[in-house]
Parts: structure tokens; C-alpha cells; sequence
């Protein structure tokens, strides 16, 4: 998934993930896996999390319960050496 930030400020990401005990945003900007950020639940089972980034495009996936994956709501995709 990729995202583009054109200014300095807050990025929200979320994914629907009814039912998951456990959300978590990773990509390039905490390193991937070194440093993941934890989503908050909010009602009707979407997951979100806010965070301040400079400008620039960015890599990034979600972990859901143990499983990689993409943004739903997110057209840019870029492969990785993974084959996902």
C-alpha cells in the first residue's frame, strides 16, 4: 500500500476488521515489524489509528490477528520481495 503526505500533519489510517482482537499498523516510516503502531477499535468493527508524518509516500500494511494485510480502501499497491 502506499500513501502520499504533501505537508507536515496527521495521517488517520483504518481498516474494518470486525471481530479482531488485535490491529496494527506497520510500514516504512516505523521500520516495518521493528516498530508497529496499534490501532484502537471504534464502532462497527473499523480499527484506526492517527499519526503525525512528514511529507513524503509511504509504505505500509496492517496486522490483523496475526495476518499481513492490504488496505481495502487504498488503490496504490506496490509488490514486495514477498510476492503480496
Amino acid at each position: 500500500m502506499v500513501r502520499k503526505n504533501t505537508n507536515n500533519k496527521k495521517q488517520t489510517f483504518s481498516i474494518p476488521a470486525p471481530g479482531a482482537i488485535s490491529v496494527l499498523l506497520v510500514g516504512d516510516f516505523p521500520h516495518w515489524r521493528e516498530r508497529a503502531f496499534p490501532m484502537q477499535p471504534q464502532a462497527g468493527g473499523v480499527w484506526r489509528a492517527t499519526l503525525e508524518l512528514t511529507p513524503g509516500t509511504y509504505h505500509y500494511r496492517f496486522i490483523v490477528d496475526g495476518q499481513w494485510r492490504d488496505d481495502p480502501a487504498c488503490s496504490l499497491l506496490v509488490a514486495n520481495p514477498y510476492g503480496t
